[in-house]
Protein backbone atom coordinates (compact mmCIF):
# COMPACT_ATOMS: atom_id res chain seq x y z
CA UNK A 1 0.00 0.00 0.00
CA UNK A 2 2.72 2.23 -0.55
CA UNK A 3 3.21 4.57 -3.63
CA UNK A 4 6.31 6.56 -4.68
CA UNK A 5 6.07 10.25 -5.05
CA UNK A 6 8.81 12.43 -6.40
CA UNK A 7 11.08 9.55 -4.28
CA UNK A 8 9.67 9.51 -1.21
CA UNK A 9 7.18 6.58 -0.04
CA UNK A 10 3.37 7.41 1.39
CA UNK A 11 1.92 4.37 2.86
CA UNK A 12 -1.96 4.38 1.87
CA UNK A 13 -2.67 2.02 4.45
CA UNK A 14 -3.85 5.03 6.69
CA UNK A 15 -6.95 6.93 4.15
CA UNK A 16 -5.98 9.91 2.56
CA UNK A 17 -8.03 12.88 1.14
CA UNK A 18 -7.70 14.21 -2.55
CA UNK A 19 -9.15 17.28 -2.52
CA UNK A 20 -10.73 18.73 -5.99
CA UNK A 21 -9.89 21.96 -8.11
CA UNK A 22 -12.29 22.09 -10.87
CA UNK A 23 -11.20 25.06 -13.74
CA UNK A 24 -13.73 23.72 -15.44
CA UNK A 25 -16.86 26.40 -16.39
CA UNK A 26 -19.42 23.39 -16.62
CA UNK A 27 -18.59 20.83 -13.84
CA UNK A 28 -21.65 19.33 -12.40
CA UNK A 29 -21.30 21.10 -8.74
CA UNK A 30 -21.30 25.08 -9.91
CA UNK A 31 -19.92 26.24 -6.57
CA UNK A 32 -16.76 23.94 -7.38
CA UNK A 33 -15.80 25.70 -10.70
CA UNK A 34 -13.40 27.96 -10.08
CA UNK A 35 -11.71 30.24 -13.25
CA UNK A 36 -10.32 33.46 -11.76
CA UNK A 37 -7.18 33.67 -10.05
CA UNK A 38 -8.27 34.88 -6.42
CA UNK A 39 -11.38 32.01 -7.46
CA UNK A 40 -8.01 29.30 -7.81
CA UNK A 41 -6.02 30.85 -5.27
CA UNK A 42 -8.75 30.94 -2.52
CA UNK A 43 -9.91 27.30 -3.27
CA UNK A 44 -6.12 26.38 -2.75
CA UNK A 45 -5.73 28.00 0.36
CA UNK A 46 -9.42 26.08 1.41
CA UNK A 47 -7.71 22.68 0.66
CA UNK A 48 -4.67 23.26 2.18
CA UNK A 49 -6.27 24.10 5.36
CA UNK A 50 -9.00 21.81 5.50
CA UNK A 51 -6.28 19.14 5.40
CA UNK A 52 -5.81 17.72 1.74
CA UNK A 53 -3.08 15.58 1.15
CA UNK A 54 -3.59 15.76 -2.50
CA UNK A 55 -4.92 18.06 -5.39
CA UNK A 56 -6.73 16.90 -8.02
CA UNK A 57 -7.18 19.67 -10.66
CA UNK A 58 -8.99 18.90 -13.76
CA UNK A 59 -9.33 21.09 -16.70
CA UNK A 60 -12.09 18.62 -18.66
CA UNK A 61 -15.23 18.40 -17.21
CA UNK A 62 -15.97 14.59 -17.04
CA UNK A 63 -19.35 14.28 -16.32
CA UNK A 64 -21.63 12.16 -18.60
CA UNK A 65 -22.57 14.76 -21.68
CA UNK A 66 -19.64 16.96 -20.60
CA UNK A 67 -19.18 19.33 -24.07
CA UNK A 68 -15.73 18.55 -25.75
CA UNK A 69 -12.49 20.51 -24.56
CA UNK A 70 -9.60 21.22 -27.03
CA UNK A 71 -6.12 20.29 -25.73
CA UNK A 72 -5.28 23.92 -26.87
CA UNK A 73 -7.88 24.82 -23.79
CA UNK A 74 -7.34 22.31 -21.65
CA UNK A 75 -3.55 23.06 -21.76
CA UNK A 76 -4.20 26.29 -21.18
CA UNK A 77 -6.94 26.22 -18.57
CA UNK A 78 -4.07 23.86 -16.62
CA UNK A 79 -1.19 26.63 -17.28
CA UNK A 80 -3.16 29.39 -15.88
CA UNK A 81 -4.16 26.99 -12.54
CA UNK A 82 -1.29 24.99 -12.32
CA UNK A 83 0.87 28.54 -11.88
CA UNK A 84 -1.43 29.88 -9.24
CA UNK A 85 -1.26 26.54 -7.37
CA UNK A 86 2.32 26.24 -7.38
CA UNK A 87 2.92 29.65 -6.65
CA UNK A 88 0.63 29.50 -3.54
CA UNK A 89 1.57 25.85 -2.36
CA UNK A 90 5.14 24.98 -3.83
CA UNK A 91 5.23 21.67 -2.28
CA UNK A 92 1.68 20.80 -2.39
CA UNK A 93 1.04 16.72 -3.60
CA UNK A 94 -0.85 17.70 -7.12
CA UNK A 95 -2.35 15.34 -9.74
CA UNK A 96 -3.58 15.98 -13.26
CA UNK A 97 -6.96 14.63 -14.60
CA UNK A 98 -6.56 13.85 -17.79
CA UNK A 99 -6.40 11.40 -20.37
CA UNK A 100 -4.67 13.38 -22.93
CA UNK A 101 -0.81 12.05 -22.78
CA UNK A 102 0.99 15.31 -23.72
CA UNK A 103 -0.78 16.86 -21.15
CA UNK A 104 0.48 14.73 -18.84
CA UNK A 105 4.16 14.92 -20.28
CA UNK A 106 3.64 18.65 -19.79
CA UNK A 107 2.27 19.14 -16.29
CA UNK A 108 4.57 16.51 -14.94
CA UNK A 109 7.72 17.82 -16.81
CA UNK A 110 6.98 21.50 -16.43
CA UNK A 111 4.95 21.94 -13.14
CA UNK A 112 6.64 19.17 -10.90
CA UNK A 113 2.86 17.46 -11.10
CA UNK A 114 3.09 13.66 -8.59
CA UNK A 115 0.22 11.77 -10.31
CA UNK A 116 -1.60 11.09 -13.31
CA UNK A 117 -5.96 10.77 -12.77
CA UNK A 118 -6.92 9.06 -16.16
CA UNK A 119 -10.65 8.63 -16.52
CA UNK A 120 -10.08 5.99 -19.39
CA UNK A 121 -7.79 3.98 -17.94
CA UNK A 122 -4.89 5.02 -21.65
CA UNK A 123 -8.34 4.12 -23.71
CA UNK A 124 -8.67 7.68 -25.43
CA UNK A 125 -4.62 7.83 -25.74
CA UNK A 126 -2.92 4.71 -26.91
CA UNK A 127 0.27 6.52 -25.65
CA UNK A 128 -0.36 7.37 -22.07
CA UNK A 129 0.61 3.79 -20.76
CA UNK A 130 3.71 4.71 -21.74
CA UNK A 131 3.90 8.12 -20.80
CA UNK A 132 3.34 7.65 -17.33
CA UNK A 133 5.80 4.66 -17.33
CA UNK A 134 8.50 7.27 -18.64
CA UNK A 135 7.48 10.05 -16.16
CA UNK A 136 7.44 7.66 -13.16
CA UNK A 137 4.73 8.80 -11.68
CA UNK A 138 1.95 7.05 -9.89
CA UNK A 139 -1.45 6.29 -11.86
CA UNK A 140 -4.85 6.31 -11.05
CA UNK A 141 -6.90 3.92 -13.15
CA UNK A 142 -10.20 4.02 -13.53
CA UNK A 143 -13.34 2.11 -15.23
CA UNK A 144 -15.54 3.65 -18.23
CA UNK A 145 -17.05 2.51 -20.78
CA UNK A 146 -17.11 4.88 -23.57
CA UNK A 147 -16.45 8.95 -23.33
CA UNK A 148 -18.60 11.56 -21.67
CA UNK A 149 -20.86 11.42 -24.25
CA UNK A 150 -21.91 7.87 -24.40
CA UNK A 151 -21.05 6.42 -21.29
CA UNK A 152 -24.52 6.86 -19.72
CA UNK A 153 -25.55 4.76 -23.24
CA UNK A 154 -23.48 1.57 -22.51
CA UNK A 155 -24.55 0.70 -18.57
CA UNK A 156 -25.77 -2.86 -19.68
CA UNK A 157 -23.73 -5.84 -17.47
CA UNK A 158 -24.05 -9.50 -17.79
CA UNK A 159 -22.01 -9.30 -14.09
CA UNK A 160 -20.79 -5.97 -13.26
CA UNK A 161 -18.01 -7.11 -10.89
CA UNK A 162 -17.18 -9.93 -13.27
CA UNK A 163 -16.80 -7.30 -16.07
CA UNK A 164 -14.66 -4.76 -13.27
CA UNK A 165 -12.34 -6.76 -12.55
CA UNK A 166 -11.52 -8.66 -15.85
CA UNK A 167 -11.27 -5.32 -16.84
CA UNK A 168 -8.47 -3.62 -14.35
CA UNK A 169 -6.85 -7.63 -14.58
CA UNK A 170 -6.24 -6.61 -17.94
CA UNK A 171 -5.29 -3.36 -17.49
CA UNK A 172 -2.81 -3.79 -14.87
CA UNK A 173 -1.09 -6.57 -16.65
CA UNK A 174 -0.68 -4.22 -19.31
CA UNK A 175 0.47 -1.12 -17.66
CA UNK A 176 3.16 -3.27 -16.13
CA UNK A 177 4.30 -4.54 -19.10
CA UNK A 178 4.43 -0.80 -20.47
CA UNK A 179 7.19 -0.27 -17.01
CA UNK A 180 4.27 1.59 -14.78
CA UNK A 181 4.52 0.81 -11.09
CA UNK A 182 2.55 2.90 -8.65
CA UNK A 183 -1.34 1.75 -9.64
CA UNK A 184 -4.21 3.29 -8.14
CA UNK A 185 -7.71 1.45 -8.82
CA UNK A 186 -10.64 3.73 -9.23
CA UNK A 187 -14.01 1.91 -9.92
CA UNK A 188 -15.69 4.48 -11.28
CA UNK A 189 -18.86 5.51 -9.25
CA UNK A 190 -21.45 7.30 -11.46
CA UNK A 191 -19.33 6.71 -15.10
CA UNK A 192 -20.95 3.89 -17.16
CA UNK A 193 -22.80 2.91 -14.52
CA UNK A 194 -26.28 3.59 -13.21
CA UNK A 195 -27.62 4.73 -9.51
CA UNK A 196 -28.64 0.52 -8.70
CA UNK A 197 -24.94 0.00 -9.92
CA UNK A 198 -23.35 2.31 -8.06
CA UNK A 199 -25.03 1.04 -5.07
CA UNK A 200 -24.12 -2.84 -5.96
CA UNK A 201 -20.69 -1.44 -6.72
CA UNK A 202 -20.65 0.05 -2.97
CA UNK A 203 -21.42 -2.75 -1.56
CA UNK A 204 -18.80 -5.08 -2.84
CA UNK A 205 -16.13 -2.47 -2.25
CA UNK A 206 -14.28 -4.89 -0.02
CA UNK A 207 -13.74 -7.28 -2.61
CA UNK A 208 -11.13 -4.85 -4.21
CA UNK A 209 -9.03 -5.79 -2.01
CA UNK A 210 -7.48 -8.79 -4.06
CA UNK A 211 -5.85 -6.89 -6.17
CA UNK A 212 -3.68 -5.56 -2.91
CA UNK A 213 -3.56 -1.90 -4.76
CA UNK A 214 -4.49 1.57 -3.45
CA UNK A 215 -8.16 1.97 -3.96
CA UNK A 216 -9.69 5.63 -4.75
CA UNK A 217 -13.48 6.51 -4.01
CA UNK A 218 -15.14 9.29 -5.93
CA UNK A 219 -18.83 9.44 -5.30
CA UNK A 220 -18.76 13.58 -3.57
CA UNK A 221 -22.10 14.90 -4.38
CA UNK A 222 -22.25 12.34 -7.24
CA UNK A 223 -26.17 11.29 -8.74
CA UNK A 224 -26.23 8.16 -7.17
CA UNK A 225 -26.38 10.12 -3.73
CA UNK A 226 -28.99 12.59 -5.46
CA UNK A 227 -31.39 10.39 -6.77
CA UNK A 228 -31.28 8.42 -3.46
CA UNK A 229 -31.99 11.03 -1.14
CA UNK A 230 -34.08 12.86 -3.56
CA UNK A 231 -32.12 16.35 -2.87
CA UNK A 232 -30.02 18.51 -4.56
CA UNK A 233 -26.29 18.77 -5.21
CA UNK A 234 -26.00 21.58 -2.60
CA UNK A 235 -28.04 19.46 -0.41
CA UNK A 236 -25.95 16.28 -1.22
CA UNK A 237 -22.97 16.77 1.40
CA UNK A 238 -24.44 14.82 4.33
CA UNK A 239 -25.01 11.61 2.10
CA UNK A 240 -21.66 11.89 0.87
CA UNK A 241 -19.97 11.58 4.48
CA UNK A 242 -22.17 8.82 5.15
CA UNK A 243 -21.14 7.00 1.82
CA UNK A 244 -17.03 8.11 2.44
CA UNK A 245 -17.50 6.29 5.72
CA UNK A 246 -18.47 3.03 4.51
CA UNK A 247 -16.01 3.37 1.75
CA UNK A 248 -13.23 3.76 4.66
CA UNK A 249 -14.53 0.59 6.39
CA UNK A 250 -14.52 -1.69 3.42
CA UNK A 251 -11.46 -0.84 2.20
CA UNK A 252 -11.25 2.70 0.37
CA UNK A 253 -7.35 4.32 0.50
CA UNK A 254 -7.85 8.02 -1.01
CA UNK A 255 -11.11 10.11 -1.14
CA UNK A 256 -11.74 12.28 -3.40
CA UNK A 257 -14.07 14.65 -2.58
CA UNK A 258 -15.02 18.45 -2.85
CA UNK A 259 -15.68 18.89 1.04
CA UNK A 260 -12.38 18.24 2.57
CA UNK A 261 -12.97 18.92 5.89
CA UNK A 262 -15.50 16.32 6.45
CA UNK A 263 -13.89 14.02 4.44
CA UNK A 264 -10.98 14.26 6.79
CA UNK A 265 -13.18 14.50 9.69
CA UNK A 266 -14.52 11.17 8.63
CA UNK A 267 -10.74 9.22 8.57
CA UNK A 268 -9.96 10.80 12.11
CA UNK A 269 -13.06 9.41 13.84
CA UNK A 270 -12.89 6.05 12.11
CA UNK A 271 -9.29 6.28 13.29
CA UNK A 272 -10.49 6.85 17.17
CA UNK A 273 -13.03 3.83 16.94
CA UNK A 274 -9.73 1.62 15.60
Amino acid sequence: MYINIKGELVDLSFPRVMGILNLTPDSFYPRSRKQTEQEIATRVNQLQAEGADFIDVGAFSTRPGAALVTEEEETARLDFGLGILFREYPKAVVSVDTFRSEIALRCVEKYGVAMINDISAGEMDDRMHTVVAQLKVPYILMHLRGGALTMMQDTVYADLMKELFLYFSEKINALHLSGVTDIILDPGFGFSKNTEQNFLLMRELKEFRLFDLPLLVGISRKTMIREALNCSVEESLNGTTVLNTFALLNGASILRVHDVKEAVESIRLLEKLH
